[in-house]
């Protein structure tokens, strides 16, 4: 079970559910997936609180991108898997283009 000081951020989306990260995931991700997110936490969670669109991923019906316009004209994708009402950041990146999948909100 995650305690509240396991958890590096929590934030509300548009589709009304909460995501979380815990310091340790975080880590994960900064250090060995995607160095160029160090110090971009705060970037990541506004795509989740004000994304520019969610798509869900055409290969898991529970996986959402979360993308916001990022510097340079590139996009900060956040993908979030939900499970049993609540979701968790599984990774986020910068890219030049939108994957394919259902739009299911947009600005």
């Amino acid at each position: 079970m995650i305690e509240e000081k396991d958890i590096f951020f929590e934030v509300v989306t548009p589709l009304d559910f909460k995501v979380r990260v815990t310091n340790e995931y975080w880590q994960l991700i900064t250090t060995k997936k995607h160095r160029i997110l160090i110090g971009k936490e705060k970037e990541i969670i506004n795509a989740l609180e004000q994304p520019d669109q969610i798509r869900r991923s055409r290969s898991d019906r529970n996986v959402y991108l979360f993308y916001q316009v990022s510097s340079l004209n590139k996009w900060l994708c956040s993908v979030v898997k939900r499970l049993n009402g609540n979701g968790f950041l599984i990774t986020a990146y910068i890219t030049n283009a939108i994957k394919k999948g259902d739009i299911i909100w947009s600005k």
